[in-house]
């Protein structure tokens, strides 16, 4: 009996426990599965076209509209502003229009989400 598929980014991976859970029609593992990545997904689409700020390893913060991310954890911001860490900046500096932003995964040190203003 042929093993099934594995799924980029999350499958067995030669880990004999799953293969083993495959090979006997065991589907638990992967319905589990299925059912946290349907809620990690509502989970960011409510965050769609929310003002998010995002810390970046280098000391800046940027703050614009959530648009989209991928798996690498990059994240698309539209109408994004920046903001440099306090040392570098002017007193009374203005933010540096960026438009559309792509920020990598791997300078993301913290993401908070804005409240909506009233």
């Amino acid at each position: 009996m042929a093993e099934p598929p594995v799924e980029a980014g999350g499958g067995g991976g030669g880990d004999p426990a799953v293969s083993e859970a495959w090979g006997s029609g065991v589907s638990g593992v992967r319905g589990a599965r299925a059912g946290s990545r349907a809620l990690e997904r509502q989970r960011l689409e409510a965050l769609l076209n929310r003002s998010l700020r995002i810390r970046m390893s280098d000391g800046r913060t940027l703050v614009g509209a959530f648009l989209c991310t991928d798996r690498q954890s990059n994240v698309i911001l539209g109408s994004a502003q920046e903001f440099l860490k306090a040392a570098d900046a002017f007193p009374g500096s203005e933010p540096r229009v960026l438009g559309l932003a792509m920020v990598p995964g791997h300078h993301i040190v913290s993401i908070e989400v804005e409240p909506p203003y009233p």
